[in-house]
């Protein structure tokens, strides 16, 4: 396994051509046999344009592309985009849980054969189960319900970072979908450790730093418009001090 870093905010088909190893090197080296993309990583979208690019060099090149999409559901936000994307990969995982509210839950997609392999090992590693039912339910549930809000969480992350923003809070990353990623590195009038000891006693409680330089706010379904307009409330109390 190879990681890549890419050179842009996204994975872009040049990243993935310096790192491509075709044929053994004597041995020394195993060819790539397959690409693994992420969509979206850290709530940003990788673009369909790129995903296309690299999946017509990759099976030009003899490998196969699989794409983790746990927040897909948030890049893709209609049948349409979400056929598209699927349509350029061999092999797709869809979270049912990450910003679709279900308990416990994943999908994978793939050819009729890819599917009929990935159930026997399944079942070769203890996975079969039974009665899953009431979870199946829960995923139409949110496929029917919970999807269709999605561009809705999107825009109320986007007025969150705006906010942010004026008040000197830096953006690790574009804000794209549900997730803005401050960098606490970065000055700023208030700390977001300040921040977030202010906002406890108003019920809402920021996670811990996210790779030790970032802070990540991720929004979902259930999160309101009067709890953004609580966090920028505070953040302008603060900020005036």
């Amino acid at each position: 396994m190879i990681p890549i870093k890419p050179s842009t905010i996204n994975l872009t088909v040049d990243d993935i051509r310096g790192h491509f190893i075709q044929g053994n090197f004597l041995g020394h080296r195993a060819p790539t046999h397959l690409v693994a993309l992420e969509n979206t990583l850290s709530g940003v979208i990788m673009p369909i344009e790129d995903v296309r690019e690299i999946s017509e060099f990759t099976r030009n090149m003899g490998a196969q592309v699989h794409m983790d999409g746990s927040r897909l559901w948030n890049a893709a936000t209609t049948d349409k985009e979400l056929c598209e994307y699927a349509g350029l990969v061999d092999s797709l995982s869809l979270c049912l849980s990450k910003g679709m509210g279900c308990p416990v839950g994943a999908l994978l997609v793939g050819s009729r054969q890819f599917i009929d392999r990935a159930r026997h090992f399944r079942k070769a590693f203890g996975g079969g189960w039974r009665q899953a039912g009431i979870l199946a339910a829960a995923g139409l549930y949110a496929i029917e319900h919970v999807w269709p809000t999605m561009p809705n969480t999107h825009m109320q992350a986007k007025r969150l970072a705006r906010g942010l923003e004026s008040l000197g809070y830096v953006l690790a990353l574009p804000v794209h979908t549900n997730m803005v990623m401050l960098d606490t590195t970065k000055s700023t009038s208030v700390s977001t450790e300040v921040l977030s000891q202010a906002l406890k006693p108003r019920g809402i409680i920021l996670g811990a730093v996210y790779e030790e330089s970032y802070l990540r706010m991720v929004l979902h379904h259930q999160i309101n418009d009067e709890c953004i307009d609580i966090i920028l409330a505070v953040a302008n109390e603060l900020a005036a001090k």
